[in-house]
């Protein structure tokens, strides 16, 4: 309630109650709040009006049709469109100004979701093709198996093989972490040893077309479907490597037999979804690392969220703290052991390319044979 009028500041009848000054003063300071309130939610208004402008303007830069030329005045044009409707809603102060705006990001929006992704485009050589894979009893047969002889990035002999693989031989599994762009990114690889001493490397990569090239910023925005790769490790660790000078980083992950097994036959299924049904690559989302994860979680539930899934140049030190890795040693140790790029370069020449990264790192013994026995459960 509001507090009366003390008889030396009653007014004269006529005026009300609102010429009090107490009441005045209420009055003025809940005006003032609505206005403070009001201008914050406009400002919050404009903010979200200009992150769909930015949005907009990416998303037509990335997926308009027409070339470079059409993507940059449909995205020019479509900023200046949310600025302008923003400036014109701060000029005028009424909202219907931004009706023009809306009705637009509805149509931009529902073109967005008509965007699919495609089996069939020119593709670079190296994502030309997806591996499929069939299993009878024990036995894989993978087709379209990677193992081509890199020279250079740019220099390369094609071949796709048709390989066969006994799961019941599987003796190991290892994390490879490739950098190329500071600490905190890095491109994550599994690769499964048998005991025929022949290695499987897996790797969730973005399928370029000829031509294109990485890009964080259009992996938010369809601009690339996904691609999943088996290679042999001479070709997909070496050419990571010693063809384009990033840094790796391999780590014997500890599992048992059968969630290695069951880790196997995920890659299957994810080859077999994405012969069905091509998928795009989101650099948020379903990425090298994500993908991943998402296997392990369904085969190993309670895996913790951690933020290192993101920032997946720290995933070794997210693996050792969920102890994941070799037990027994400081994590410096395990990193500093699994820092194979000197190795890999000095044996680029090596047919023995798989043991020779591996001699002498945590859970490998000189020769670089698997020294430590998987966990049983």
């Amino acid at each position: 309630m509001f507090r009366a009028c003390p008889p030396a500041h009653r007014l004269p009848e006529c005026m009300g109650w609102r010429a009090c000054p107490y009441n005045y003063g209420m009055t003025f300071l809940s005006h003032r709040a609505r206005s403070v309130l009001g201008t914050i939610g406009k400002m919050a208004v404009t903010l979200i009006l200009l992150l769909t402008a930015l949005w907009g303007a990416l998303a037509l830069w990335y997926q308009l049709a027409g070339g470079v030329a059409a993507q940059g005045i449909g995205a020019l044009l479509w900023g200046a469109l949310g600025v302008a409707s923003a400036v014109l809603w701060w000029m005028r102060g009424d909202a219907r100004v931004l009706l023009p705006y809306a009705a637009g990001f509805l149509l931009l929006l529902l073109w967005w979701s008509l965007i699919m992704p495609k089996q069939q485009r020119v593709w670079a050589d190296d994502v030309a093709r997806n591996v499929t894979g069939s299993v009878k009893g024990s036995i894989v047969t993978l087709e379209n198996v990677r193992n081509f002889d890199w020279r250079s990035d740019d220099d390369y002999t094609v071949k796709w093989e048709q390989r066969s693989y006994n799961l019941d031989e599987l003796r190991t599994v290892d994390a490879a972490l490739s950098y190329w762009t500071g600490p905190l990114i890095a491109h994550t690889l599994i690769s499964f040893g048998f005991a025929d001493g022949r290695f499987l490397t897996f790797s969730i990569e973005i399928r370029k077309e000829k031509g294109e090239s990485f890009s964080a910023i259009g992996g938010f925005f369809k601009h690339f479907e996904m691609s999943l790769v088996a290679a042999d490790e001479r070709d997909i660790l070496r050419v990571r490597t010693n063809a384009r000078g990033e840094d790796m980083h391999l780590y014997r992950v500890m599992m048992p037999k059968a969630a290695m097994r069951s880790l196997f036959l995920a890659y299957l299924d994810e080859a077999e979804s994405l012969k069905r049904q091509p998928q795009f690559y989101n650099t948020l989302t379903a990425n090298c690392t994500t993908i991943v994860f998402e296997m392990v979680r369904r085969i190993v539930p309670g895996l913790p969220v951690d933020y290192r899934l993101l920032v997946s140049g720290y995933l070794d030190r997210y693996l050792y703290d969920v102890k994941g890795l070799v037990p027994g040693l400081a994590f410096q140790q395990l990193r500093d052991g699994g820092h194979i790029t000197a190795r890999a370069r000095a044996a680029n020449d090596d047919p023995d390319f798989s043991h020779a990264i591996r001699r002498g790192m945590p859970g490998y013994d000189e020769a670089g044979y698997p020294q430590l026995q998987m966990p049983r459960q």
